[in-house]
């Protein structure tokens, strides 16, 4: 015990949770669900040290380091800093956890000293997080009609809404987060800038099977005779790895970014078979729709779902993708109802699936609406650019 009633040590990621340090992270996967659920207000987000233990003991594609803050043999805080090993990556992530009960106590401010002076020391000249917010705006902000947040604005601008009090908006335009927010205030100090705002959104199963049926049929008849849908449950057929390589590798840039850096990251059929692996290594199931452009033979486009190994906890929604030349043909709903259906029949008792998306990305929102999707939060992304030392 310090003289400020703390310490601070990092954690060496365990071999697994039964071996040394294994308790330690899971008492730091508990900080993570405790402090999402206070701020959202459920606990339907929890995730489990299991599933997550293999991504952090992976670490091949991105380096990831943990620092907890204990107060006695308590866990009571926990930073995780991590980044791409391409040396091409400007950006560093960080994310900060304290318990409700706990803060206010300079242990937030404690883990943020040290996870910048690692991002400092590593010369990369961004630093970044995703940030959980109990906000209570969406859609368009305050800001007239032009609101696209073009050259020359800048994220932390605060303006006054009818609904939710004073709000900081990012330059997309697009949601907002109360400038109030615990969160947002501790970025700010910090010389931090929100840079955009995500969606948290559910969809409580079952849903209607004759819904399900009615958008895909017409979404089919958008697309028309040149797709169709192809299914499978677990790792990708090697045939198909190839195409889901080019497909993950365009969809880490394809999705609205904002002012964030980010770089392309590159796929090939090892990484897909490595990535899928570990997703699935704490006992998780991918379920895959993709269109198959008939007339090439190849993916342009797929969804695809995380479903946990105890059934009754939430499913959640990973990525969505259209090629850019085969969009305007509805084959996003395609895909998604597609799979639905696929998951109502290999887990017909799972409770909803969740998801997130930017608030810019209009035309998911406006397709997950339409199935049902109900917002239970919204996510901040927030940048700093930081000098060379």
């Amino acid at each position: 015990m310090t003289a400020t009633g703390f310490e601070i040590d990092e954690l060496q990621i365990p071999e697994s949770l039964d071996s040394p340090g294994g308790r330690d992270f899971s008492a730091a996967v508990h900080v993570h669900n405790v402090v999402e659920a206070a701020i959202y207000g459920t606990d339907l987000l929890a995730v489990h040290a299991d599933e997550l233990l293999p991504q952090y003991r992976f670490q091949r594609y991105d380096r990831r380091r943990i620092f907890l803050a204990r107060m006695g043999a308590l866990v009571v805080g926990r930073a995780v800093i991590e980044w791409s090993t391409d040396d091409d990556d400007p950006a560093s992530w960080a994310l900060i956890e304290v318990l409700p009960e706990y803060r206010r106590r300079g242990i937030g401010t404690a883990l943020a000293d040290e996870l910048e002076r690692i991002h400092r020391e590593s010369r990369r000249p961004v630093l970044q997080g995703f940030v959980p917010h109990a906000c209570a705006s969406g859609g368009v902000a305050v800001r007239g009609a032009d609101a696209g947040g073009g050259e020359g604005s800048r994220g932390g601008e605060v303006e006054v809404s009818d609904d939710a009090g004073e709000v900081i908006v990012p330059p997309t335009g697009y949601g907002s987060v109360a400038a109030d927010d615990p969160g947002a205030q501790f970025l700010l100090a910090r010389g931090m800038t929100l840079e955009q705002v995500s969606r948290g959104s559910i969809l409580r199963l079952p849903v209607d099977p004759d819904v399900l049926a009615a958008h895909r049929e017409r979404a089919a008849a958008v697309a028309g005779p040149d797709y169709r849908i192809v299914l499978w449950s677990g790792e990708t057929p090697p045939e198909r790895r190839a195409d889901l390589a080019t497909l993950y590798t365009r969809m880490s840039t394809a999705e609205p970014l904002a002012g964030l850096a980010v770089i392309e990251a590159r796929f090939d059929e090892q990484r897909v078979i490595e990535e899928e692996e570990v997703l699935q290594g704490g006992g998780r199931t991918l379920l895959t729709a993709a269109a198959e452009h008939v007339p090439s033979g190849r993916l342009v486009a797929f969804t695809r779902l995380s479903l946990p190994a105890d059934r009754s906890r939430p499913t959640e929604q990973e990525e969505t993708l259209v090629l850019d030349d085969h969009r305007g043909r509805r084959l996003g709903m395609l895909l998604k109802t597609a799979n639905l259906q696929y998951l109502a029949e290999v887990a017909p008792d799972a409770p909803l699936v969740s998801t997130f998306n930017a608030e810019e990305n209009r035309h998911m929102l406006g397709v997950n609406e339409a199935l049902g999707f109900e917002a239970i939060g919204y996510e901040g992304s927030w940048k700093k650019s930081t000098p060379a030392v």
